[in-house]
């Protein structure tokens, strides 16, 4: 059977749920999600890996942040967390100045893990969830190096259009809400000994319907 590895960039997966208007989406289950675009009879899905990195200056977002890389480390998804560096700005018509920041290491950490798992031969394909075209030089390398694997973009909702540079390179399938909807976590996560290991944050429940 075909190794299956999934890579998730997630801020810009993240960003683009956020525009759904569902919060409850962002509780996310990225293993089922990968499992949905797998042929159950000839592949199989072996890793995710979860890349981000946590908004330390919002607390809110922060505590949500901490728990949802909780329960995908519970699910068996490789979390890797990188970091938000402060950078000064300045409007150039008035002057005003504000404290912006800037997610660093994310892009840095996929690109490297897609070529490391293609050099050890972790996988014979690769799902990567994103619409960023800076990725597009380590696709380019896996292609050239390891022609032997199959790289796959699942672009995130409403994504497809703006990733015309990067699904140039490679098949892609679209990441559709219907996905997401079918793909959530469970509202609580119990470890083998039926202890609560986290619980979805009251943001994230579902509207009755």
């Amino acid at each position: 059977m075909k190794r299956i590895k999934c890579f998730v960039d997630g801020f810009n997966f993240y960003h683009a749920i956020a525009d759904l208007k569902a919060n409850y989406l962002k509780w996310l289950n990225l293993r089922k999600l990968a499992e949905a675009f797998i042929k159950p009879t000839q592949e199989k899905l072996e890793a995710v890996f979860y890349f981000s990195a946590y908004p330390t200056w919002l607390e809110g977002s922060y505590r949500r942040h901490q728990i949802y890389v909780k329960a995908l480390e519970a699910m068996g998804v490789t979390a890797v967390i990188g970091h938000f560096k402060e950078k000064q700005k300045r409007c150039l018509t008035c002057g005003a100045q504000w404290c912006a920041h800037e997610e660093k290491q994310s892009d840095v950490n996929f690109a490297i893990h897609l070529l490391h798992q293609a050099h050890i031969d972790g996988f014979d394909k690769a799902f990567l969830v994103t619409a960023d075209s800076d990725l597009c030089p380590v696709i380019d390398l896996v292609l050239d190096t390891f022609p032997e694997k199959e790289l796959v973009i699942l672009t995130p909702p409403n994504r497809y259009q703006i990733a015309r540079e990067i699904r140039s390179k490679v098949t892609t399938n679209k990441i559709k809400q219907k996905h997401l909807t079918a793909s959530l976590l469970p509202e609580k996560i119990y470890d083998e000994a039926g202890q609560v290991i986290c619980a979805r944050p009251i943001e994230y429940t579902p509207k009755a319907s």
